[in-house]
């Protein structure tokens, strides 16, 4: 005989475990006990013994041992229940309830018939709490020793608690197979990823005013801000031809430099009137030197509009309004059209809705009409 576990052991609800699995403590406890014919010691899960005591809260008295083969029952043990038992892992333990504690448990990963005696288990659940300093009241032991599998066995019964737990036992199903566990996991991580994909589509539609974006909206310049300032027209102009998308850019750029007053420029105007070529002619191929040029220009007048989103007070109009001008040369036409309506856009400032209210009822025309419509100085 080799004693693994003997003293005083805290139980809370009535319960303490021999724990030696892979996968999570809590899986398959409320299992533990399912197609058996006792109650008192549950062992239908591999690598569990759920194991129960009268005494609810408080501890009790436990001897753990292992045998060579099964031995005498001692006449003093008024409950007595056999079940068989198979280490998972090469680690067993001896855990109090919720894990609070442990021990080790030294058993080799062989079959093991598993016999749990107890006595004054209706004398510990009538007191149900043990305080520091009382007396026990009800003590356990628990015995193993190699055997081969076979079903679990009531030996003894004589307390109206261990009657109950019988009787439990016996209405419970059998718990799921290892393999079917195995599948309800998957099935159950399955159902939570797809469950993440759902919310992440959802929070990216509200982020981008309320639908999922196309690849090609993501990569645009501003398509978020618009997308977030008037869905409908973002979609309006995605749905438009590529030759549409490019007059519509090429009206917005126009629109934007006839409301910041630069159309006349005489460097301005050149390059607005190229832009039916898809081309951003000097000096609106170089950033810098179109503000340069912008900046040394006294005939000039710099207007300011409060920003169409509220965030600033005053926003320079002729410095929204050129960068339309250089947005039409975008390689994908949809970003072309996007990225010239946030510029203009931006130049309207809080007048933007008159802009937006153009450009949609623009939307269902041809490409000819656009053009027509996108005449240097003309603001309509």
């Amino acid at each position: 005989m080799t004693l693994l576990f003997e003293g005083e052991l805290h139980v809370h609800y009535g319960q303490f475990y021999v724990e030696s699995r892979t996968g999570e403590f809590f899986d398959g406890l409320t299992d533990a006990r399912g197609g058996q014919s006792n109650g008192l010691c549950g062992a239908a899960v591999p690598g569990l013994l759920f194991l129960t005591t009268g005494l609810h809260t408080g501890n009790v008295d436990l001897t753990v041992e292992v045998l060579d083969g099964p031995a005498p029952v001692g006449e003093d043990w008024e409950e007595v229940v056999e079940v068989s038992f198979r280490p998972q892992t090469a680690a067993v333990r001896l855990v109090q309830w919720a894990g609070e504690a442990s021990w080790p448990l030294d058993l080799e990963p062989v079959d093991y018939r598993v016999r749990y005696c107890a006595s004054g288990m209706d004398r510990a659940r009538a007191k149900d709490t043990r305080l520091s300093g009382e007396p026990p009241l009800d003590r356990y032991l628990l015995q193993l020793w190699p055997a081969p599998p076979a079903a679990d066995e009531v030996v003894r019964e004589t307390s109206a608690t261990a009657a109950y737990w019988h009787e439990h036992a016996r209405t419970l199903p059998p718990p799921p197979t290892p393999e079917q566990r195995a599948e309800a996991r998957r099935r159950e991580l399955l159902e939570r990823e797809r469950a993440h994909r759902e919310a992440a589509r959802a929070a990216e539609a509200r982020r981008w005013g309320g639908r999922p974006p196309g690849e090609r909206l993501k990569r645009v310049n501003g398509g978020l801000v618009l997308a977030r300032l008037d869905r409908d027209l973002t979609d309006a102009i995605e749905q438009l031809d590529e030759a549409t998308q490019r007059a519509v850019a090429v009206w917005l750029a126009r629109r934007a430099c006839d409301e910041a007053g630069l159309s006349g420029l005489d460097w301005v105007a050149p390059a607005l009137a190229a832009l039916g070529d898809g081309v951003a002619a000097p000096p609106f191929d170089d950033h810098a030197a179109v503000f340069d040029r912008l900046h040394r220009d006294a005939r000039v007048v710099l207007t300011t509009v409060p920003s169409f989103d509220g965030r600033h007070d005053r926003i320079s109009q002729q410095h929204a309004a050129l960068p339309a001008v250089r947005s039409v040369a975008a390689g994908d036409p949809l970003a072309a059209a996007l990225e010239t309506l946030f510029h203009a856009t931006v130049a309207f400032g809080s007048g933007f809705p008159r802009l937006h209210a153009e450009v949609r009822r623009g939307c269902g025309r041809r490409s000819a009409r656009w053009v027509s419509r996108s005449t240097p100085g003309r603001s309509t």
